[in-house]
């Protein structure tokens, strides 16, 4: 197993700013309907696109990170919102038609 498995995002986006990484972190802020993470769950990334934790899956997770390593980029925070209908909602990573909001910004 894997010790970022055992660790919050927080604890492990603070160890990377620590490094010299430049770090963002995407923090899941409301649901609606089905949502594979609950509020509050984060996704920290560095300016070269490692990440940890989740805040969704699929493609949203994809699409999280590229704003995510923009936001480091421009400094200035995000809103994302994510939303599909039922018929797509598994190949997207949003279960039962789901719809999220990501709030994204850049500690340091």
């Amino acid at each position: 197993m894997n010790l970022a498995e055992n660790r919050d995002p927080l604890d492990i986006a603070e160890a990377w700013k620590a490094a010299g990484r430049d770090v963002a972190i995407a923090t899941v802020i409301e649901t609606w309907g089905s949502a594979p993470r609950p509020v509050g769950s984060h996704l920290v990334v560095d300016a070269e696109g490692n990440f940890e934790g989740s805040v969704s899956g699929g493609c949203v997770e994809g699409a999280v990170i590229s704003e995510a390593i923009d936001v480091i980029a421009s400094g200035a925070p995000k809103m994302l919102e994510f939303g599909v209908a039922d018929e797509t909602a598994w190949r997207v990573g949003l279960s039962c038609g789901g719809r999220i909001a990501v709030y994204v910004e850049r500690i340091g």
